[in-house]
């Protein structure tokens, strides 16, 4: 299989648009992309200029915040799933060691009728900026559904209905996660901002980050840089997904590498969306992605069972 080295770039208008021939390109190289490398840029996501400043700005303002006001917001007991997770308690799985990261979840908000609605874990306030939460929300919705889009796409690509996604995802546990890699003081002795890692959910829509750093692993084994231009958001395959295709969709390993020694003082403000399906979705692999020939490579669980699993490993739940 012939890999890239580097991501394509696509653009959702050409699937959004009428003309049927552009929608069959999209659906094609959108296919064929996360077969092979799992990542793409793409332009024309819905979200703007001004939407996405105003919503770095507020990021970067709370976690400017002295850490004894970011504390109230940390709540032990939602398992690092919405509000404020401190400096060093998140690890990727399999590592011994903690990301040089901080972060806020902004999470999914059910209607009180939904059966979910006591299931997720309620979102939390910032008291001190009453538009964080605000543009937060705006951010999240503006992105869920650019990612149905993706998901529609992906759906023709895999021989479902277009819509196959739609009543899995609406209400889905996704999340907006706001992170701070703060300034690294002192020799981070094996710590990165981010150890090599697959994404849990089902894809991750990556809105520009403020400094370069992160990098995915290609099927080929080779770590190549992830770059954007600044009117794209990255988007990419998460295990969930790589799991209901039997890898035939691949979740890439990636990472965010420390800089150079001579920016450490430099802070690094990221901000994914991460789209989750509801936790009753079925993960069990797709009948079409499996066969005498290719075996299924995972067994049959949830999605919520799955993120339960995976939040234990990632150490923010015991």
């Amino acid at each position: 299989m012939n890999t890239y080295n580097q991501i394509p770039s696509l653009d959702l208008h050409d699937f959004t648009s009428q003309d049927i021939n552009k929608k069959q390109a999209f659906v094609k190289k959108i296919g064929d992309a996360y077969e092979k490398i799992g990542f793409i840029a793409l332009k024309n996501h819905g979200l703007n200029e001004t939407k996405r400043d105003l919503l770095y700005g507020q990021v970067q303002s709370f976690f400017e915040l002295p850490l004894e006001v970011k504390k109230k917001y940390e709540k032990p007991e939602l398992n690092g799933q919405r509000g404020y997770i401190s400096f060093g308690r998140e690890k990727a799985k399999g590592y011994e060691k903690s990301d040089l990261k901080e972060f806020w979840h902004f999470g999914q908000e059910l209607e009180q009728n939904d059966p979910l609605a006591s299931e997720y874990e309620p979102n939390i306030y910032c008291d001190e900026l009453p538009e964080f939460n605000k543009i937060g929300r705006e951010v999240f919705t503006t992105l869920e559904e650019t990612g149905l889009f993706i998901l529609r796409a992906l759906a023709l690509h895999l021989n479902l209905e277009e819509t196959y996604f739609d009543t899995k995802v609406k209400g889905g546990n996704s999340i907006l996660r706001a992170i701070h890699y703060p300034p690294i003081q002192t020799e981070p002795k094996g710590a990165v901002r981010a150890a090599a890692h697959g994404d849990i959910n089902l894809i991750t829509i990556l809105m520009g980050a403020s400094a370069s750093g992160l990098e995915i692993k290609t099927r080929s084994g080779e770590w190549i840089a992830v770059t954007a231009l600044p009117d794209q958001v990255v988007v990419n395959i998460g295990d969930m997904m790589s799991r209901l295709t039997n890898n035939k969709l691949h979740s890439s390993i990636h990472q965010v590498v420390n800089p150079p020694k001579s920016e450490w003082k430099k802070p690094r403000f990221s901000i994914p969306f991460f789209m989750h399906p509801r936790s009753e979705m079925s993960l069990n692999c797709l009948p079409s992605c499996y066969s005498e020939t290719k075996p299924k490579l995972y067994t049959d669980i949830t999605a919520g069972d799955f993120l339960e699993e995976r939040i234990r490993e990632l150490g923010l739940k015991k």
